[in-house]
């Protein structure tokens, strides 16, 4: 007997046929004797169509009732699939994310799972029952309900997961697996059967969206053995897990594991900030405080002997709120202005062998030469080199980074 954690996205529940078919799917897992514990996203471009429609009538909604609004989409897939998997003969049950234990920290539309209490969950387990737990959300201390942030069906799971020492978290998407890039850019991509959680984490962070990046440190965290695939059909897909031999042999061979693009970059610009220690400690924590993500970090030279210039990233999705934070926080510091650029890109190369092999950040750059492709800002790790390009060069830079680490399939 096993207990499983199984995650469907919202391309998989689009419409009745689909959610049928994840019925059937979960039915099978289930068998006569696992417990299933189901994480299931809204439905197709639910969460789209009810922000644009928020949009619509408000313009710059409240964070809350964005998460009132978002919740409800997940809770339309729990419902309905509950109502699939009993018409065919099993006993099943929907929860939201607050019937489910999942407690956050009260951060609207970002927010962090802090605990789960399983007991709920335990107890219709012990009946017998298939249990659907609406993704993406919980709620904190005050009954209040938050979002987990785009792709957080993926840690819903990871972390229901965790709390119940399920067997396996099974990741259903509309691909097969983790690929080496976008096959929509690159068709050559090939599936990577296992990878490790600092890679895949990279590769996350890098743009690659098969799973959100916080779903993959709690994985990490707690020893969660994620199996990535396609709930359009039974191939094996992407086992991402710690590290073993096998993959340890293969970066011998594979310098590079992947090459991934964030098309949804924002780059910042704050002129003549005040050289002085303190600044940047400001302007940084006024960010975190306002949970905006930075990536990307250059500080120019002085332009004077007493001001500097600094350039970052965030995601574009936080534009309004880096206005609203940079609009309070630049005059404070001393800076004189600040500017956003759009129309940039992040690309990426991933791989655990870097480490152990010099020249890869040259090779790339190399092929960015030949490419003739300008370098905005680069940013590095132990196991990834990114460089922020002109948008427009992106998916043939990814293209020919892909060709030249020797990733394109046979």
């Amino acid at each position: 007997m096993a207990l499983i954690v199984q995650k469907f996205g919202g391309s998989s529940v689009a419409d009745a046929e689909r959610i049928k078919r994840v019925a059937k799917r979960v039915v099978e897992a289930a068998g006569t004797e696992n417990s299933v514990v189901v994480v299931v996203s809204a439905m197709g471009d639910t969460t789209d169509i009810l922000l644009d429609l928020a949009k619509q009538l408000n313009e710059h909604p409240q964070p809350r009732e964005i998460d009132m609004l978002m919740a409800t989409g997940e809770q339309q897939s729990i419902a309905l699939l509950a109502m699939a998997i009993q018409a065919m003969g099993k006993d099943a049950i929907s929860l939201t994310g607050l019937q489910a234990g999942v407690m956050t920290d009260g951060v609207s539309r970002k927010s962090k799972i802090l605990s789960i209490d399983c007991h709920r969950v335990e107890e219709e387990l012990e009946q017998g029952k298939i249990v659907v737990v609406a993704g993406f959300q919980g709620g904190d201390e005050h009954g209040e309900i938050n979002t987990l942030g785009r792709g957080g069906s993926d840690t819903s799971a990871v972390a229901l997961a965790a709390a119940l020492d399920a067997d396996v978290c099974e990741i259903f998407t509309d691909v097969d697996g983790v690929y080496t890039t976008d096959p929509r850019i690159v068709p050559k991509a090939k599936k990577i059967p296992v990878i490790s959680y600092d890679e895949m984490l990279e590769m996350a962070c890098a743009g690659a969206g098969v799973l959100q990046p916080r779903s993959v440190e709690l994985a990490k965290q707690f020893g969660v053995k994620i199996h990535v695939r396609s709930s359009f059909n039974y191939n094996e897909g992407t086992i991402v897990q710690e590290e073993c031999e096998m993959q340890k042999e293969l970066e011998k061979s594979m310098v590079v594991s992947g090459v991934a693009l964030d098309d949804n970059v924002l780059q910042v610009t704050v002129f003549d900030t005040p050289d002085a220690p303190g600044s940047a400690s400001k302007l940084f924590t006024a960010l975190a405080d306002a949970r905006i993500n930075v990536d990307m970090i250059v500080q120019s030279g002085n332009r004077t002997e007493q001001e500097n210039d600094m350039s970052f990233t965030v995601s574009s999705d936080d534009k309004d709120k880096v206005i609203a934070t940079l609009d309070k926080i630049v005059p404070e510091i001393g800076a004189s202005s600040y500017t956003l650029t759009e129309g940039f890109g992040k690309v990426s190369i991933i791989g655990a062998g870097m480490i152990t092999n010099p020249g890869v950040a040259a090779r790339m750059f190399q092929v960015l030469a030949e490419k003739q492709c300008n370098i905005k800002m680069i940013s590095t790790s132990e196991i990834k080199v990114s460089c922020l390009i002109d948008l427009a060069d992106c998916n043939a830079v990814i293209a020919a980074l892909h060709t030249a680490f020797g990733l394109d399939a046979e």
